[in-house]
C-alpha cells in the first residue's frame, strides 16, 4: 500500500490500482482526488471536507451517519462499523470530536483504521483496542496540545507513525513538533510533506 501525504488532513491510500482519499478538504490540493475511488470523511468541519470538490466527485463517500455535509451524498456509518472503500477493508472507530473549550465543538468524529494497519484518528485522540502498524497523528490544532499528541502516539505504540493536521503551523513550529514527536515517542516517527509519500 503506497501512502501519500497532502496538505492538513488529507492522506491517499493507493493499492494495486484502486484509490482511497481521507479528509480531503478546502486546505488539500485537487490532485489527492485524482482518480479517487472512494472517500473517507471523519466529520464535517471544512479542513477535512470540501464539500463543493465531492459534490460533483462522482464515487462513493463515506461518513459519520450524523455528520451535517450539505450537497454531498455520503454513506453513512457507524462506530464500530466494519465496511469497504474502494476494495480496502475500513473499520470506523471513536465517536466525538475532541473537544476545544466549553464543550464545543460537540459534532461526531470517526476515526478509520484500513487494512487492520493504517489509522486515521480525525479530530480526536481514540484509542483503538487493536494493534496499529502506521499512526497518522494530528499535530496541531485548537483541540490539541503536545503532551497529549505524544502521550497518544506511546499509548497506541504503532510501528511508525506520520503526522497530519499541519497546515497551521509554520516552519519554525514544525520542526519543534518534529523534534518532540520523534524523540519521546520511540515509534519510527517521521515528517512527510504535502505531496511525499511510503509504501507500508
Amino acid at each position: 500500500m503506497r501512502i501519500i501525504k497532502y496538505t492538513h488532513a488529507c492522506v491517499r491510500l493507493e493499492h494495486e490500482g484502486r484509490v482511497l482519499v481521507i479528509d480531503p478538504g478546502t486546505w488539500s490540493e485537487p490532485a489527492a482526488l485524482a482518480g479517487a475511488d472512494a472517500v473517507l470523511v471523519t466529520h464535517e468541519h471544512t479542513d477535512h471536507v470540501d464539500a463543493l470538490r465531492l459534490a460533483g466527485l462522482g464515487v462513493p463517500v463515506h461518513a459519520p451517519a450524523e455528520a451535517n455535509i450539505p450537497r454531498v451524498e455520503v454513506t453513512g456509518v457507524s462506530s464500530s462499523e466494519d465496511f469497504t472503500a474502494a476494495g480496502f477493508r475500513v473499520r470506523a472507530v471513536g465517536g466525538r470530536h475532541a473537544l476545544v473549550y466549553g464543550g464545543q465543538p460537540d459534532c461526531v468524529n470517526l476515526g478509520y483504521i484500513i487494512e487492520e494497519a493504517v489509522y486515521h484518528p480525525g479530530d480526536s485522540l481514540h484509542i483503538p483496542e487493536q494493534p496499529i502498524e502506521t499512526l497518522l497523528v494530528p499535530a496541531q490544532g485548537s483541540w490539541l496540545k503536545m503532551a497529549e499528541a505524544i502521550d497518544f502516539v506511546r499509548a497506541i505504540r504503532p510501528q511508525r507513525a506520520f503526522a497530519i493536521h499541519d497546515a497551521q503551523v509554520n516552519h519554525r513550529g514544525l520542526s519543534s513538533i518534529n523534534g518532540w514527536l520523534s524523540e519521546e515517542t520511540g515509534t519510527g516517527y517521521r515528517y512527510l510533506a504535502p505531496g511525499e509519500s511510503v509504501h507500508g
